[in-house]
């Protein structure tokens, strides 16, 4: 399984964000949760997902948002599971916690663990780095372009909707580079679900 360990990024200087954030991740996620996200401590949450699509969803989101450190632990979690994620354990627990605070002294604000796959997750790590870094690249105009298609709109009815060309679109497509983005995170989603398998 997936543990998401989330650091509000600075947050004696900022409003507190979590209350919101775990309302909508409730809502968005429902069922792709194992257990209910919960605030652990101050202004920290965390996230069991069983899913890597969803947990991929997920880690692209929170550090889209430039706000959150973003710890991800995959490995096994022991059965049967409380009610309460703040009771839950296990090596993916275990694994995020150790994630998250590297995270917070990384540039991208994200890091990965697997127990009894290091090397696996290293791997994985530096990929999704390089993901993190191309998104952080993207322009206002190609986050609305992709906002748009990630909505279920096709690339000519979100040019329509944005008031340009389709060959506007494309061009803007091209410059976010969304084609790669969806090539390499179905190529991520995969990587995830091994490392899942070899993870204690």
């Amino acid at each position: 399984m997936f543990v998401l360990t989330i650091d509000q990024v600075d947050s004696r200087r900022t409003a507190d964000a979590v209350t919101a954030v775990l309302a909508e991740l409730r809502s968005e996620l429902g069922a792709q949760l194992v257990l209910p996200p919960e605030r652990t401590a101050g202004d920290e949450f965390q996230l069991l997902i069983r899913e890597p699509t969803a947990a991929l969803d997920t880690i692209l989101r929170l550090t889209r948002a430039d706000r959150w450190s973003v710890g991800c632990g995959v490995g096994s979690v022991r059965e049967p599971l409380p009610r309460d994620i703040r009771e839950a354990t296990g090596e993916a627990f275990l694994s995020a916690r150790t994630a998250v605070e590297r995270a917070k002294k990384r540039p991208s604000r994200f890091a990965l663990e697997a127990a009894g796959a290091e090397v696996a997750a290293t791997h994985l790590e530096a990929l999704i780095d390089l993901l993190l870094a191309t998104r952080s690249r993207r322009s206002v105009e190609g986050w609305q372009l992709y906002d748009l298609l990630v909505s279920g709109l096709t690339q000519t009815a979100a040019a329509g909707a944005l008031g340009i060309t389709p060959q506007a679109a494309s061009l803007r497509a091209r410059a976010a580079d969304l084609k790669t983005e969806a090539a390499v995170t179905g190529a991520l989603v995969t990587l995830l679900a091994e490392l899942d398998g070899r993870a204690e």
